[in-house]
């Protein structure tokens, strides 16, 4: 009866020629909005939310501050766990995950509490990778890993479930022997280990590269080996567009003996690269966001995404890659939470026996 009094009401307002009011808009004026990033604030992650922090401030209604925060620990299992039980309250929340925070989701860690189908991904955003050497191994590399199979690299690591696993993994299938050091809390510290010397070799994400190991190799301290490469239309690996001049792990594999680009160990190292790179950072909301307010952040995004300046700023900053925003974010979404079961048993199996790591 209260649905049927609802929609005569409205029929007689619409008769008598009125309108019923319309919803309030959603307007952030003075208030401040949280980016939660689960990572330390010398990583990839950090420099991805705070390059995007500002532009959203412009866009989204009422001119909020946009506040990036940080919460490392576990590997970013501990940030996702803590947002897994926040509710939507005044939509001041955001929460940014990478690959680091997807793996460990993927592969079943038993630290894992939380459940992306639960989250509102808003933005997505791919990216790439770079590993690198010091220049005294930089100097034995001629684009195979031939003459680096003698060596004993050491790297600082999040952790083997981590987004790590990729560059780890790639290491051993060109028979390289690679120590991880485990137990930082996001990529800028390992970079800083390279940089005192306590590491040998080290990768970063592309913004992380292009925000602190790019000087290294512009200083001749650091000697640049290899991209994880980018994905073309038909799903092969090709050049990275924001590192054209690096070769990919495909090309160095190709080039190094007993190094195979086909078989269930390439499968294995591709689909988890997929999941990682491509769609390798995300922004979400939490549950119960009201649509309203969803579809302001996905406007305020894809208004940021239309600035005529923003290739140019993002290339600078975080790469040529693709953002997506609303129903592409979900989609890419779904891509970065899903691996095959093959080449998830293959990873499990080889956490297992590489790093004594049980997941099953």
């Amino acid at each position: 009866m209260r649905k049927l009094a609802t929609t005569v009401a409205a029929s007689a307002l619409i008769a008598a020629g009125m309108t019923m009011p319309a919803a309030a808009e959603v307007d952030f004026s003075g208030k401040t909005i949280e980016w939660v990033i689960p990572f330390s604030e010398t990583g990839g992650s950090a420099k991805w939310a705070n390059f995007f922090a500002p532009l959203l401030s412009e866009e989204l209604p009422g001119n909020p501050t946009v506040v990036v925060k940080f919460m490392p620990g576990a590997g970013s299992t501990k940030g996702a766990n803590w947002f897994q039980e926040q509710e939507h309250e005044d939509g001041t929340l955001m929460f940014g995950t990478s690959g680091s925070t997807q793996f460990p989701y993927l592969l079943g860690d038993p630290r894992v509490r939380y459940e992306y189908a639960d989250w509102i991904p808003v933005m997505a955003s791919g990216t790439g990778g770079v590993a690198y050497l010091n220049t005294e191994d930089g100097a034995k590399f001629d684009g195979s890993a031939n003459a680096l199979k003698d060596t004993d690299f050491i790297y600082g690591s999040q952790g083997a479930t981590r987004l790590d696993l990729v560059p780890l993994l790639a290491w051993e299938m060109l028979g390289m022997s690679v120590e991880p050091v485990f137990g930082i809390k996001g990529r800028g510290d390992g970079r800083l280990m390279f940089e005192r010397g306590e590491a040998t070799i080290d990768y970063q994400t592309s913004s992380g590269y292009l925000g602190g190991s790019q000087a290294m190799v512009d200083d001749g301290k650091a000697v640049p080996m290899m991209t994880w490469g980018a994905l073309d239309e038909d799903g092969n690996i090709v050049r990275d567009p924001t590192f054209p001049d690096i070769p990919t792990f495909k090309e160095v594999c190709e080039a190094t003996e007993g190094c195979a680009t086909e078989g269930e160990q390439w499968d294995a190292w591709k689909a988890f690269f997929v999941a990682g790179f491509p769609v390798q950072k995300i922004s979400f909301l939490p549950a119960g966001t009201p649509d309203d307010v969803t579809e302001t952040y996905v406007k305020a995004f894809e208004a940021v995404r239309s600035r005529p300046d923003f290739a140019e700023l993002a290339a600078k900053q975080v790469g040529k890659y693709p953002m997506f925003v609303g129903e592409g974010a979900a989609k890419a979404t779904t891509t970065g939470t899903t691996v095959s079961e093959d080449a998830k048993t293959f990873v499990q199996n080889w956490l297992q026996e590489a790093y004594g790591v049980s997941l099953k």
